[in-house]
């Protein structure tokens, strides 16, 4: 990734970082405080998204309206540092990613599109990530592995959801019931996949702070 000298570095770059950081800590803000305002949703077990289904669905839409921004500015602070084909597809997915995550604070878990907002978000930090991170590893070697706890918590949510689907059925589970209607599980069914989602959106803003951090003295 070219290296642009704090001297010449345009301000702007300096501003997208540092909205890009404060994005990513009011993403975790507010996806902690939804753990407070609505309890009745187990997080051990119940998606983010299932939020919606709560009386504070607003503060859920909220969360993803500053996911999404948190991505579109890392990629505002990154684009003068971008030269080569392979940071160039990484930055694409970078901003992909920040429509998926917006795109859920519009069609929240209720509405049929939602998959496709997740189809385009989940998978496309993770391969900005890679892409991205590589140039300046060296320099920052905690990026890097900032960088892998993205992908290793995809791998890690679809395998707790892939225990949840089996153990609910083992257990005599009703699949046929309507989504959000689910309120307790039969005992056997192992559900931590709330708990590994919940790491998913840890790991992503972790990532964009800890670059945006990492470009943010360049930029001033």
């Amino acid at each position: 990734m070219a290296r642009v000298e704090a001297s010449s570095a345009p301000s702007s770059s300096a501003v997208a970082a540092r909205l890009a950081l404060g994005a990513a800590a009011a993403t975790l803000a507010l996806l902690a405080s939804l753990h407070v305002l609505s309890p009745e949703l187990d997080p051990t077990w119940r998606m983010v998204s299932e939020y919606a289904y709560g009386r504070f669905g607003w503060v859920l839409s909220l969360m993803f309206v500053a996911w999404g921004l948190a991505s579109w500015a890392l990629a505002l602070a990154l684009r003068p540092r971008v030269s080569t084909r392979g940071e160039r597809v990484g930055w694409a997915f970078l901003v992909l990613a920040g429509v998926g995550q917006a795109m859920a604070a519009v069609v929240d878990v209720q509405h049929p599109l939602h998959s496709l907002a997740a189809l385009i978000g989940i998978p496309s930090l993770p391969i900005a990530a890679l892409l991205l991170t590589a140039p300046i590893a060296r320099e920052r070697p905690a990026l890097r592995w900032a960088a892998h706890a993205t992908w290793v918590c995809v791998v890690l949510m679809a395998a707790a959801f892939a225990l949840l689907i089996t153990t609910f059925v083992q257990a005599g589970g009703d699949t046929s019931a309507e989504p959000g209607t689910v309120t307790t599980l039969p005992p056997g069914v192992i559900a931590v996949v709330g708990v590994a989602n919940r790491l998913l959106v840890v790991a992503y803003c972790a990532w964009v702070a800890s670059v945006a951090w990492h470009v943010a003295p360049r930029s001033s």
